[in-house]
C-alpha cells in the first residue's frame, strides 16, 4: 500500500516508544518506585511534545487527520494540539521572529506593556530570563498567558477554538481514567509533576532558540551536538535547518546540517552553540536576553528608542507567550 510505503517508519517507531514506556512507567513502575516512574513519564511529556510538533508539520504520514489522532493522547495536559499547531505555524513567519506581539512563542515584552507591569511581576520575568528561571517559572508563566487569552477567543468565535477545545476535552478525558482510573496516580499530581516537568524539559530547548536580531536568519539558534537533549528534541537543536527546512523530518535534519555546516554558521550570523551544557553553565543563573524588545523598530522604522505596540485589542494579558495581534511601532 502506498501509505505504508510514505510511512516515516522513524517517527512511528517514536511514537511506540514514547506511548510504551509512559504506560510502563504508570503501570509497572509506579505501584513498588513512585517517583521514578513520574520521572519516567516526565521524560516521555516531553518527547510527546516534540511528536507533536512532528505532526504538525506533517509527520510521520502525509494525512494531517491520521497525524493528530497519533499524537492525540494529551500526555502535556495543558495546551489543545490544534491552538499548539495554529500558533506554531503562526511562529514560523520568520521575518517576524521576537515581535512581541506577532509572534506567539517570543517572551519579549514591549516597552510600552512593560512599564505597566508592577515590580514583583517585572522580578519574574527578569528571574524566568535565566535558564533556571525558564525552568522553575517559566512553564506556569506559558500555561498563565496561553489560558488566559483563550476565553475571549472562544467568546468571539474565533475559528477552529471550539473545535480546537472539544478535541482536547475529548483526549483529556482519555488521559484522566488512564492516568487516575488505570494506573492508580493521582491526577493533580501527574500535572504537578509529569506535565510541567515535561514543559520545563522543552524549555531548555526553547530558551535560546531565538534572539532579535537585525537579519532575519540571525535570530534562530544553532546547537551543534544536542547528546540525549538533542534526541529528546528530535533534533530542533538544529533549529535554523528546521526553520529554513520546516518540512524536513527530524531524522534528516543532522545530515542536512553536516552537508553545508559552514554555511548555516554563516546564514545564522555564528548564533551557535556547541552543546546544550554549554547554555546551561553559562546562563543557568544569569539572564541571556533582556525582558523588553532590544529593536529600535519595525521594518522601515528606525527611530532611537522605538518599539512595538498592538494597533487592535488584545485578547488577553500577556503573560508568558502572549495573544497574536497586529502591532505597529512606537516611537519614543
Amino acid at each position: 500500500m502506498l501509505f505504508f510505503k510514505q510511512l516515516e517508519w522513524p517517527t512511528v517507531g517514536m511514537l511506540c516508544l514514547c506511548y510504551g514506556v509512559w504506560g510502563v512507567a504508570g503501570l509497572a513502575v509506579y505501584p513498588s518506585h513512585p517517583v521514578l516512574a513520574l520521572a519516567i513519564m516526565t521524560v516521555m511529556v516531553a518527547l510527546h511534545a516534540s511528536l507533536q510538533h512532528e505532526a504538525l508539520h506533517g509527520h510521520p504520514t502525509r494525512n494531517a487527520s491520521v497525524n493528530e489522532l497519533l499524537v492525540a493522547l494529551p500526555l502535556g495536559v495543558f495546551y489543545p494540539y490544534r491552538r499548539f499547531k495554529h500558533l506554531h505555524l503562526h511562529h514560523h513567519r520568520d521575518e517576524r521572529l521576537t515581535d512581541p506581539y506577532d509572534d506567539p512563542e517570543s517572551w519579549y515584552r514591549a516597552a510600552r506593556d512593560h512599564g505597566r507591569l508592577s515590580r514583583p511581576v517585572k522580578w519574574l520575568l527578569e528571574a524566568n530570563n535565566t535558564l533556571l528561571g525558564r525552568i522553575v517559572f517559566g512553564p506556569a508563566l506559558m500555561v498563565l498567558g496561553f489560558l488566559a487569552t483563550e476565553p475571549a477567543r472562544l467568546m468571539h468565535g474565533e475559528r477552529g477554538v471550539r473545535q480546537a477545545w472539544l478535541n482536547h476535552l475529548a483526549g483529556l478525558s482519555c488521559l484522566v481514567f488512564i492516568v487516575h482510573g488505570v494506573m492508580g496516580i493521582n491526577f493533580a499530581l501527574y500535572e504537578a509533576t509529569a506535565a510541567y516537568g515535561g514543559l520545563s524539559l522543552i524549555a531548555i530547548r526553547t530558551y535560546c532558540e531565538h534572539r532579535w536580531a537585525e537579519a532575519t536568519d540571525d535570530r534562530t539558534v544553532i546547537v551543534e551536538k544536542g547528546g540525549l537533549l538533542g534526541l529528546l528534541f528530535l533534533n530542533n537543536n538544529l533549529h535554523l535547518v528546521h526553520h529554513k527546512l520546516p518540512r524536513a523530518a527530524w531524522y534528516v535534519l543532522p545530515s542536512l546540517y553536516r552537508a553545508r555546516r559552514d554555511a548555516w554558521r554563516v546564514e545564522n550570523g555564528g548564533y551557535v552553540f556547541a552543546t546544550y551544557w554549554d547554555i546551561i553553565r553559562t546562563f543557568a543563573l544569569r539572564r541571556k536576553e533582556p525582558v523588553v524588545h532590544p529593536a529600535l523598530g519595525r521594518v522601515g522604522h528606525s527611530a532611537p528608542g522605538a518599539s512595538f505596540h498592538p494597533s487592535g485589542p488584545l485578547a488577553g494579558p500577556q503573560v508568558g507567550c502572549g495573544a497574536v495581534v497586529p502591532a505597529k511601532p512606537d516611537h519614543g
